[in-house]
């Protein structure tokens, strides 16, 4: 073979084939962390949100997606992955990964016949039928609930990955069957698309509002929902309020709470909440809601009883919507929560405990 012509080398350990031209300098197609090196010092090369760069000299390799799940020669089953492996789809109901008909033209583009037409349409309702199978009820719902969450992406602007992420959370909550009640598809659809922009570097800034404006459902549901997934699911995902309590005691009335007796409140609240996420008490209501209740909760664990339910709601209805029938029911299944937990309602534990969580 003569010089001048391409020659391909083979780069081992999985990574893909690069050509060297007389005259031009090789390139490296880089594969995900774990597979190359870093192509200036040979460091390790790491992934992380999304973005792969080198842990020695901080060069960045790939800002792209990467699918790092194992392919199937790495499981042993094939010889050659990248003949073997359909590209997947999780926005569509099978995955795309079904035969695909065509709406008004043929294989080669044609346009098609009225008589063609005809068929074609037949074919599409049939295929349909048997695509969506015996769950057919539940499987439109999920279809539509991933059209949902392709259109809030789209008018977000969002990355393929984080739209693609939320398909996955929307999966994951159809499967937990979390859709029911006041639960509804248009408001998971929205609480999955908030949880995969929380997880990724997408700017957050007021993002729950944004996600809800472009979502058929209330901010207040959107968040609920959310939530929902979050607990039932048990994603490890960041939260959508971090600071809830001390949003409604901001809320208050400054002498609602003495100084001093206000940090105990906040801190024994502050674990009451978490517990709430585990257990989960309230998984489908707003986290704000809950922090209320965990607020009244903590001050009738303590002594001396300084908050009521009205002033609870009052400060907590600032935020979110609320009532003093959640407050009541979600304030006592925290305490029946707190108590099973540490086998006793003395406050002192569970502020001993939270101030471990602070060091």
């Amino acid at each position: 073979m003569s010089s001048n012509n391409a020659s391909e080398k083979t780069v081992s350990d999985g990574q893909r084939t690069t050509t060297e031209e007389r005259g031009h300098e090789s390139t490296v197609a880089h594969e995900p962390a774990g597979r190359s090196a870093c192509p200036e010092c040979a460091g390790q090369v790491i992934t992380e949100d999304e973005q792969s760069f080198c842990t020695d000299c901080g060069l960045i390799v790939a800002d792209e997606w990467v699918d790092l799940s194992p392919t199937l020669t790495d499981l042993g089953l094939v010889g050659d992955a990248d003949q073997s492996i359909e590209t997947v789809d999780p926005l569509r109901t099978d995955k795309s990964l079904h035969t695909k008909i065509g709406r008004s033209t043929d294989g080669q583009g044609n346009p098609l016949s009225n008589e063609q037409w005809e068929t074609v349409q037949r074919l599409r309702k049939w295929h349909q039928r048997m695509q969506f199978g015996g769950t057919r009820k539940r499987t439109k719902r999920l279809n539509e609930g991933l059209r949902d969450v392709e259109m809030i992406g789209g008018n977000l602007s969002l990355p393929d990955h984080v739209i693609r992420q939320a398909a996955q959370h929307l999966r994951s909550a159809s499967e937990a069957r979390l859709p029911g009640g006041r639960m509804a598809w248009e408001a998971l659809a929205g609480g999955a698309v908030l949880l995969a922009v929380r997880a990724s570097s997408v700017d957050r800034d007021d993002i729950d509002v944004a996600v809800a404006r472009y979502t058929k459902a209330p901010h207040e549901r959107v968040c609920a929902a959310a939530r929902k997934i979050r607990c039932e699911c048990g994603f490890d995902v960041p939260l959508i309020r971090p600071n809830a309590v001390m949003a409604v005691v901001d809320a208050l009335d400054a002498d609602a709470i003495p100084g001093a007796r206000a940090v105990r409140t906040w801190r024994l609240a502050q674990h009451l909440l978490q517990l709430g996420d585990q257990v989960p008490v309230g998984s489908g209501t707003p986290r704000c809601t809950v922090a209320a209740a965990a607020l009244y909760a903590a001050d009738r664990l303590l002594p001396e009883k300084h908050l009521t339910q009205p002033q609870v709601v009052a400060a907590a209805s600032t935020i979110v919507a609320t009532s003093r029938h959640r407050i009541a029911r979600y304030s006592q299944e925290l305490v029946d929560a707190y108590t099973d937990e540490h086998g006793t309602d003395d406050p002192s534990v569970g502020l001993e405990a939270e101030r471990d969580t602070l060091r």
